[in-house]
């Protein structure tokens, strides 16, 4: 069975007092909620944020990192370096990554491939933009994208990895995929993966709050969530995971 994972993504937002504050509130609730719970600070905030989480049962995650191990490419990443951090989640593929910085599916599965060789626990981030939704290629757009990692890995390392659905129109916008909709692609992703994926977590991602959480949850093939905004209010943040219990 496929374990529970509640992961707050806080893209670019946070002082570093705010990213320490935030953590503590969290480390202080953990007893309220019974599913991993994994946090995703700015690249700058990582190390004050491990500190924080040292002795809970809350992982670290990063946002981005770089294909490559080392090498002259300035202002990048590594997977080694984020391990040493104190990470154990990345996330790759997110959509924001895609549509703002360029990034292919060739590049995204590079990076899959590097965080798992360093011991990174990798989250491919998946989905369609509205205007592909219109056009009915949302299952297949989600499709292409796992596929390609598929074929750089290996359909058992891509099993050990975590899949998140975050339909584009959905993100930031307030907007969010019916329970239905939602299953319906979760669905298809088990079904892609086939037996190797029985124990995956697929997680669903886009506008996720505590007020269309349990619906969502609900669903078969819906592990947990990739939350963004709501992730950066501990009371919301948390509500959210209680009701995965």
């Amino acid at each position: 069975m496929a374990k529970p994972l509640i992961a707050g993504n806080w893209k670019m937002h946070g002082t570093a007092a705010e990213a320490v504050a935030l953590s503590r509130q969290l480390v202080e609730n953990e007893q309220s909620f019974c599913v991993q719970m994994a946090i995703f600070p700015p690249t700058l905030h990582l190390g004050l944020v491990a500190s924080e989480l040292s002795g809970s049962s809350i992982a670290l995650g990063a946002q981005n990192m770089s294909e490559y191990r080392s090498g002259a490419f300035t202002g990048e990443v590594s997977a080694d370096m984020l391990k040493e951090a104190g990470c154990g989640y990345i996330l790759v593929g997110h959509s924001e990554r895609r549509t703002l910085f360029g990034e292919v599916d060739s590049t995204v599965a590079d990076k899959f491939k590097a965080a798992q060789n360093s011991g990174l626990v990798p989250i491919l981030c998946v989905g369609e933009t509205l205007q592909q939704r219109q056009q009915g290629l949302t299952l297949e757009v989600v499709a292409e994208q796992i596929n390609v990692v598929k074929e750089k890995v290996g359909i058992e390392s891509l099993c050990h990895g975590v899949i998140a659905y975050e339909p584009v129109w959905a993100i930031g916008s307030g907007e969010v995929a019916s329970p239905e909709q939602a299953q319906l692609v979760h669905g298809a992703i088990r079904e892609l993966l086939g037996s190797s994926g029985i124990d995956t977590s697929l997680l669903y991602g886009g506008s996720v709050k505590a007020s269309n959480a349990v619906e969502l949850f609900a669903q078969r093939d819906i592990d947990g969530g990739l939350v963004g905004g709501a992730s950066l209010e501990a009371d919301e943040f948390l509500k959210i995971a209680q009701l995965m219990t």
